[in-house]
């Protein structure tokens, strides 16, 4: 299935798209890893990722105008309520993009498989406000924040300031793995499927 770059608006992120083909660069990923869209929006990266043969769970409060493929399943939820709606699920492939909910953090990273997986978070920070929504401080990650919040995972790219394109705003983007730092040094990190 090809995901749709005709529309803007459905193209995945160019620091996913890096951050998941680095993956296949220098991991060895196979198709059938489980990956999960978190507030997944109209579902760009879900889409993204199962053209890529991921068997993608994508998650949000709202359910989208979207056709999905069969290696999709879309699951609306409050990701804001009080007890976590995805405990006890694991996931080779997290990806978070424009969302925060700062109280259920932790929960996510145990959402990782413990060896191997990896996390994309990209979202606005600290001194958006400038540029429009969002504004509130409950929605704009600190600076160095996610270094902090991630500081379990080996860090492999981090990256905050000022984004120009599509639209000028302030972003905090990260992408950190479950494996040790030697055998990401050593490329032995394979992802292969798991039962």
């Amino acid at each position: 299935m090809a995901t749709d770059h005709a529309n803007p608006a459905m193209a995945p992120s160019p620091w996913v798209r890096q951050c998941v083909e680095s993956l296949q660069g220098s991991v060895a990923v196979k198709p059938g890893l489980r990956a999960l869209d978190l507030a997944c929006g109209g579902g760009r990266h879900a889409l993204y990722l199962a053209s890529l043969g991921y068997v993608v769970h994508a998650v949000d409060k709202n359910t989208p105008d979207t056709v999905w493929p069969a290696n999709v399943q879309f699951q609306a939820m409050d990701l804001e309520q009080a007890d976590w709606p995805l405990a006890g699920q694991q996931y080779d492939l997290i990806v978070v993009t424009n969302y925060l909910h700062r109280p259920h953090f932790e929960n996510l990273l145990g959402n990782l498989k413990s060896q191997n997986a990896v996390l994309v978070y990209e979202t606005f920070m600290d001194g958006n406000a400038q540029f429009g929504s969002p504004r509130s401080p409950d929605f704009l990650l600190q600076p160095n924040e996610l270094l902090s919040r991630m500081s379990l995972l080996n860090i492999l790219r981090f990256e905050q300031g000022l984004r120009s394109m599509p639209s000028p705003a302030m972003i905090q983007r990260a992408m950190g793995i479950t494996g040790t730092w030697s055998e990401i040094q050593s490329g032995t990190i394979t992802l292969t499927q798991r039962d």
